[in-house]
C-alpha cells in the first residue's frame, strides 16, 4: 500500500510527545478540539493552527508524509468552505477552513507519535470497569482496531478504483462508485471469514 494514503502514520522517534502517556495525548487532543470548535473568531483559529503547528514541529513529523495525510483533508476543507463563504461570507469561511485543517493536524500529530496499540491497550484499561454490566474490553478493542487499520485500506481502494475508471476514461462518478462499494462489501466479509476461522466472533 502507498504510504501517502496514511492518514497519520505512526513514525518512531523520542521527542516529547512520543514520551508523553497516551492517556495524557488524547485528553489534551479532546480538550483542543473542542476548544477548536467553541471558540468561534478569526484570530483565535489562526492561534490555534499556530498551535498545531508547533506541535507537529516537536513531533519532528516528516513534512512530506504530513503533506500527503494532510492534502485530502485540504481538499475536503476547501470545498466546504467554499460553501460555507456562499452562505456567510469569506470571513466565516476562512475560519471553518483553517479550524478543519487545525483540528487534522492535531489528530495527525497524535496518531503519528502514538503506536495504535498503545492506544488500544489504554483504550482497554479504561473500559475494564464495563465488563461488570457485560461489556467485553477486548472485543471492543479489536472493533476499534479494525476500524483503525481499515480507513487507509478503504482510502486506497476508493483511489485505485477512480484511477482504474479513469484510465478506461470513465469520468462518471457511478463509474467508480459502484466497484468501489463492491469491493470494500468484498473486504469485510474477508476480513470477516478470517475472524470466524480464528474463532473471533463466536458466542
Amino acid at each position: 500500500m502507498n504510504p501517502g494514503y496514511l492518514f497519520g502514520t505512526y513514525q518512531p522517534g523520542r521527542s516529547l510527545l512520543h514520551r508523553a502517556p497516551v492517556g495524557l495525548k488524547i485528553a489534551g487532543l479532546s480538550v483542543f478540539s473542542l476548544a477548536v470548535v467553541l471558540v468561534r473568531s478569526m484570530p483565535a483559529a489562526f492561534g490555534f493552527l499556530a498551535v498545531a503547528v508547533l506541535a507537529a514541529l516537536v513531533a519532528r513529523i516528516d513534512l512530506r508524509l504530513l503533506a500527503r495525510s494532510l492534502r485530502s483533508v485540504v481538499l475536503f476543507a476547501a470545498v466546504f468552505a467554499a460553501l460555507q463563504w456562499l452562505l456567510y461570507g469569506p470571513a466565516k469561511a476562512t475560519e471553518t477552513l483553517v479550524d478543519l485543517v487545525t483540528l487534522a493536524l492535531a489528530a495527525i500529530v497524535v496518531t503519528t507519535t502514538t503506536q495504535v496499540n498503545d492506544m488500544l491497550d489504554a483504550f482497554i484499561r479504561w473500559i475494564t470497569p464495563l465488563r461488570r454490566v457485560g461489556v467485553d474490553p477486548d472485543r471492543v478493542a479489536l472493533t476499534i482496531g479494525l476500524a483503525i487499520q481499515s480507513l487507509p485500506g478503504t482510502v486506497a481502494l476508493a483511489i485505485e478504483t477512480r484511477e482504474a475508471a479513469r484510465a478506461r476514461g470513465l469520468r462518471h462518478p457511478r463509474a467508480y462508485l459502484t466497484p468501489f462499494v463492491i469491493r470494500v462489501v468484498a473486504r469485510a466479509h474477508e476480513t470477516g471469514d478470517a475472524l470466524q476461522a480464528r474463532g473471533i466472533g463466536d458466542d
